[in-house]
């Protein structure tokens, strides 16, 4: 991992609001992590954690009016994203940050050919013309493995796989070089051979560009595959940070342990798997002190009172919890 460099992307104190009619939650409470040239981090948590909507915001995707940033710093290269306007945004999107989203399913519009959408970056960000456009939008299917490219540039999304799809997504993500790729569970829908091809190709990807990746998943499989460190999020918060090995082998939060006891041992017996008890909190209704106490196994009573400072295990290895401090 190269921890030696500065950070080109740093997270601090991120803050947002949503509101509907149920009321306004803090759906992301104080997020901040940091991102190298090179290295890939991982985000994992329940659904409703907020790992997504923190990704999105770091484009200004975020859903307006229905989510609001309303404190922290996104700093790029030690830019601000949030003091920038949505049309400085544009600059910034594709070209130095670019996104795979949830679903290759819909990321694609269904009524323009495979050409027009991965031209669009190619014409808006690299200025690219006939015929040195169609050589590049070629290259990059090549890149990505898809067979019969010149095919392919004709195709619908409706016409593709699958796994297809996901690689054409994955080549507008890639058209411009960008510095980092913010990767939003990019294999959910892929069958298990195709997810390991796919995570192959991000891999000599990255070690081919020094990309940096933050990498979103619920996967500890694809954790521990492809990540240098891992951001444990639960209710809006980051919980533990560490690298990923020592994640594994030695959590320290609560929360972690239990996500890691609820994957299955294929060395082990098949046996009933350990849940976590109760469900993550309202966005709307945040209990006082740390929000996993009401479902922690070892719960004291100044974890109902105050939330936990951060605190520093071994170099690199951070985490909330009144155990450790």
């Amino acid at each position: 991992m190269p921890s030696e460099h500065q950070p080109i992307l740093t997270v601090h104190d991120l803050r947002i609001e949503v509101t509907t009619r149920q009321g306004v939650g803090r759906a992301v409470d104080g997020v901040s992590f940091e991102l190298r040239a090179g290295e890939t981090l991982g985000l994992v948590g329940e659904s409703g954690s907020g790992k997504s909507l923190t990704a999105l915001s770091i484009l200004g995707l975020h859903p307006r009016p229905a989510a609001r940033i309303v404190g922290g710093q996104i700093a790029f290269h030690g830019e601000d994203l949030l003091k920038k306007s949505p049309a400085e945004l544009r600059k910034y999107r594709g070209k130095h940050i670019a996104m795979v989203l949830q679903d290759p399913m819909t990321a694609l519009n269904p009524v323009f050919s495979v050409r027009r959408q991965l031209y669009e970056p190619l014409r808006l960000h690299q200025r690219l013309r006939e015929p040195r456009l169609r050589e590049r939008a070629i290259e990059l299917l090549q890149m990505l493995q898809i067979s019969s490219p010149e095919a392919r540039l004709a195709s619908y999304p409706h016409q593709l796989s699958g796994g297809m799809r996901q690689r054409v997504v994955g080549a507008i993500a890639l058209s411009c070089d960008p510095e980092i790729l913010i990767a939003d569970e990019p294999t959910t829908s892929l069958d298990v051979t195709t997810q390991a091809h796919y995570l192959d190709l991000l891999d000599g990807i990255q070690r081919a560009t020094g990309l940096a990746i933050l990498f979103i998943t619920h996967d500890f499989g694809v954790v521990t595959r492809m990540c240098d460190r891992v951001a444990v999020m639960y209710a809006g918060r980051v919980v533990e940070t560490a690298a990923t090995r020592e994640l594994i082998e030695q959590p320290s939060h609560p929360y972690t342990q239990a996500l890691l006891q609820s994957v299955p041992d294929v060395q082990k017996p098949a046996e009933r798997l350990p849940s976590i008890r109760g469900n993550p909190p309202s966005v709307y209704n945040r209990p006082g002190g740390c929000p996993f106490a009401p479902r922690c196994p070892e719960v004291m009573s100044r974890c109902c009172d105050e939330y936990p400072p951060e605190v520093t295990l071994r170099a690199a290895h951070r985490t909330s919890c009144w155990r450790h401090v």
